[in-house]
């Protein structure tokens, strides 16, 4: 890899120091606007700031692109903004143009947002009846086809667990693990969306959507919006709430980086966004306290353990049968580290890493409730799926 990806001249010099929530549900029955907003206004409440104060906003959203900055900038009557930018999710790509903003100088403090939106009752099939295109199609990303004809989301995510089953003679249950793990942390987390627990009978008795990828392999679908507020790591210490650092960030692309397109698992977008993640930070993967891999789809996370280095290639299942405490149905590495004990993708909500962020931040604040992690001090997250979008984020404790 080359030596320049180990620059990191903004570690620990940026800070997330305001959280803010629009609950998630299958149906909110409101705008995406209106969720946005409830958002938005918790954060910059929780930063201990006012709209004057906040001079950048970046945002996105799923399926609609989001709601536009210019729109939340005139809503929220922020008076004085100096810098804005719209970006596509996942979650990774917000927080880097916000950290990017703020070291640079363009900002102080920048409003950072991101939208779930369903686009109302069985969202794909009312917009493919009035002839409208899925919502990443009109980002340049390549997902111009729909189904069947296009490999993007399911299509080519089940291609890809089927290979990964087949190359490593593995089965099922090792992507229900993740399933399983999912949905024993949702059980603690109020604000999930799918809380009743599951065993891994239901696991394999579970609606097979695309083989072998069957619902519970899915993110699920919600409503949503989540904020965050970002500054200076210097004029954090002076603000109400626990600054969380910026340690590293990553991103991660290879020369084919769509489904239909990549050659193998041992050289995907995600295996960049992991090298350059580590080689950029302090902390080796015995460091973190908590763990947030990416489980839009199940594969990913079994993927991301792999390519961080927790275990060889083709061994993530036995990685959480060795670390999985049957007591709790869930994975806890070496008896203390847990996997997204908000209940990730699976079962708080597809939030496209949002849910993940904010939930780190939470543990390293020590907000987390009846979740949190004793003695939580670092946090690694890998936004996004393997192959055009993948990210890395590593955080500490003020």
């Amino acid at each position: 890899m080359n030596l320049s990806t180990q620059r990191n001249p903004i570690k620990d010099r940026v800070a997330i120091v305001g959280l803010g929530r629009s609950a998630y549900n299958r149906n909110r029955g409101t705008t995406e606007l209106t969720m946005v907003l409830e958002a938005a206004t918790a954060a910059i409440g929780d930063a201990g700031l006012t709209a004057a104060d906040i001079d950048g906003v970046v945002g996105g959203g799923l399926h609609t692109n989001g709601i536009d900055p210019a729109v939340v900038v005139s809503a929220l009557g922020l008076p004085a903004v100096t810098w804005w930018t719209g970006v596509r999710p996942p979650i990774g790509n917000h927080l880097t143009a916000a950290v990017n903003a703020v070291w640079s100088g363009a900002a102080n403090a920048v409003l950072v947002y991101h939208s779930m939106y369903r686009l109302g009752r069985e969202p794909f099939r009312a917009r493919a009846a009035a002839g409208l295109p899925d919502g990443r199609a009109l980002m340049g990303d390549g997902h111009t086809d729909s189904e069947p004809w296009g490999m993007f989301g399911p299509t080519g995510y089940a291609a890809w667990a089927a290979r990964y089953l087949h190359t490593f003679a593995r089965d099922r249950k090792d992507l229900g693990l993740v399933a399983l793990n999912g949905r024993a942390g949702a059980a603690e987390n109020p604000g999930a969306v799918m809380r009743d627990p599951i065993d891994m009978a239901d696991y394999l008795n579970g609606r097979m959507i695309r083989e072998p990828l069957c619902i519970y392999d899915m993110d699920v679908p919600v409503d949503g919006a989540d904020a965050f507020v970002v500054t200076t790591s210097d004029r954090a210490r002076d603000m109400p709430a626990k600054p969380v650092l910026v340690h590293a960030l990553s991103m991660g692309m290879t020369a084919h980086p769509e489904e239909h397109l990549t050659a193998g698992l041992d050289h995907t977008g995600q295996t960049v966004a992991s090298q350059a993640l580590l080689a950029r930070s302090d902390l080796t993967v015995d460091d973190f306290d908590v763990l947030f891999p990416y489980d839009g789809f199940s594969i990913i996370t079994l993927h991301c353990l792999e390519s961080y280095g927790f275990c060889k290639p083709g061994e993530a299942g036995d990685f959480l049968t060795q670390h999985w405490d049957q007591s709790r149905q869930r994975v806890l590495i070496d008896g203390r580290v847990p996997i997204n004990p908000h209940g990730g993708s699976l079962s708080e909500g597809g939030s496209q890493g949002a849910g993940h962020l904010r939930e780190a931040v939470l543990q390293l604040r020590r907000d987390a409730g009846d979740r949190q992690v004793s003695g939580a001090r670092s946090a690694l997250l890998s936004p996004g799926g393997l192959f055009f979008n993948a990210q890395g984020i590593a955080l500490r404790a003020g």
